[in-house]
């Protein structure tokens, strides 16, 4: 690897890194540039194991050890800044050691994803990176063997959405999808039922649905505010629905999203 020593947080090197508080900015701006940031040593790692490739990383000099780890032989470089440097270039304290601008992988084709998927994870619109993140975390442990995400959904490579699924986001194969006109043609052509998570009048509770589930089933899953889209709910087969007590109508999207995994993926 190649430790760079820098002291200017102007350096144009650096760019990847800059304003990484900015959220808006870097939903565009990371994509756009073909790159994401992963953020600690162990989310790296499981990115490399994934083969993805570092295009450089960001660290202090009391973390050079674990980017010699990560990166060996690799012919990668390695900037090293002051720890007030990391603050001004970032724009937050950085605490969890190594920053790496890793290369964005393109996204497979749909139809790849469900040649032999059997349970598959649909977000639709989920804004918030933390949510995100939790339902890719809920998918690698639960058992769904693909993800598939809206136009409007956030990205799951952000950087928060990354820390926060713990880099499961990396051992899920996932794509984004078109809108669900199309995609609604495609699941069931692969023979999915299309499993709507959401509040209704003729709604089969989990439990009831989880006893006969279908060979291949689509849970689609939308925000906590708003919940579904009308062509979500127009495209599904069956409208399911968690049982409830206490007063309360519904979960967080990444609890709900791990209770139905958890339920469908039972023998």
């Amino acid at each position: 690897m190649q430790l760079v020593l820098l002291a200017d947080p102007s350096d144009p090197r650096l760019d990847d890194y800059r304003s990484l508080t900015d959220a808006a900015l870097r939903r565009v701006q990371e994509p756009a540039a073909g790159l994401y940031m992963a953020e600690s040593a162990k989310v790296i790692e499981r990115a490399l194991a994934a083969g993805h490739r570092p295009r450089s990383l960001l660290v202090q000099e009391k973390w050079i050890a674990d980017a010699e780890a990560l990166l060996g032989d690799a012919d990668v470089p390695v900037f090293v800044v002051a720890d007030e440097v990391a603050e001004q270039l970032t724009g937050y304290a950085v605490h969890r050691g190594v920053l790496a601008a890793m290369e964005r992988p393109a996204e497979p084709p749909l139809h790849e994803l469900l040649r032999s998927a059997r349970l598959v994870l649909v977000l639709e619109d989920i804004a918030d990176p933390t949510n995100v993140g939790a339902a890719f975390r809920a998918a690698a442990g639960l058992g769904a063997d693909a993800v598939l995400v809206s136009p409007r959904c956030g990205d799951p490579l952000y950087r928060r959405s990354v820390r926060v699924s713990m880099g499961t986001v990396f051992q899920v194969p996932w794509t984004r999808i078109g809108e669900w006109a199309d995609v609604a043609g495609e699941l069931h052509a692969h023979g999915f039922d299309i499993a709507a998570l959401a509040l209704s009048d003729d709604a089969v509770s989990l439990d009831a649905y989880a006893a006969s589930r279908p060979a291949r089933v689509a849970v689609v899953m939308g925000t906590e505010g708003e919940g579904l889209s009308d062509a979500a709910l127009a495209a599904s087969d069956t409208v399911v629905t968690i049982p409830m007590s206490g007063g309360v109508d519904s979960l967080n999207v990444a609890s709900a999203a791990a209770v139905t995994l958890w339920a469908l993926s039972r023998p």
